[in-house]
């Protein structure tokens, strides 16, 4: 007999200590072991959430082997365009400079590091040509990761 009050006393522990961490407000047993299955179904599909936004990260981490800062901020006339890679990245502002003239972007002022690293800061201004185009930062930010996608592209075939 003691035996068979040690038992439940101990599954009562134990369904207590499930009940609490699984954040359960039921009172009887069945009720604690449904919640307690639907918080083990709730882990199971954050889990696998986490493993699918794990291997998207690890999927552009390696398409991009070198991450890339853009900043684009409007100006009363332009745009500021800020890049950044921890990398030297040998013609890549040829590629940006190409873009900036596709989207019919003039650059007024610029700062070019490539030694270590590669910096650029540019201050464009909209051609004169393209008036009734409308040119705004996403369009511009567009260009600059096109432009970086592009010189990546071309730097994988050789």
């Amino acid at each position: 007999m003691v035996s068979r009050e040690n038992k439940r006393a101990a599954v009562h522990e134990k369904l207590q200590l499930l009940r609490s961490i699984t954040n359960s407000h039921a009172l009887s047993e069945t009720s604690i072991i449904v919640d307690a299955s639907k918080y083990i179904e709730e882990l199971k599909h954050k889990v696998e959430r986490l493993n699918e936004d794990i291997a998207i990260a690890t999927n552009s981490s390696h398409q991009n082997s070198w991450p890339v800062q853009i900043t684009v901020k409007t100006l009363e006339k332009g745009f500021l365009v800020n890049l950044y890679s921890e990398k030297s990245c040998p013609g890549l502002l040829v590629y940006i400079l190409e873009a900036f003239e596709e989207i019919g972007l003039n650059v007024l002022e610029a700062r070019v590091s490539c030694a270590d690293s590669f910096q650029l800061e540019a201050v464009g201004g909209e051609n004169e040509e393209n008036i009734g185009e409308i040119i705004d930062a996403k369009v511009v930010q567009q260009a600059v990761s096109k432009a970086i996608k592009n010189w990546t592209e071309s730097n994988e075939e050789d």
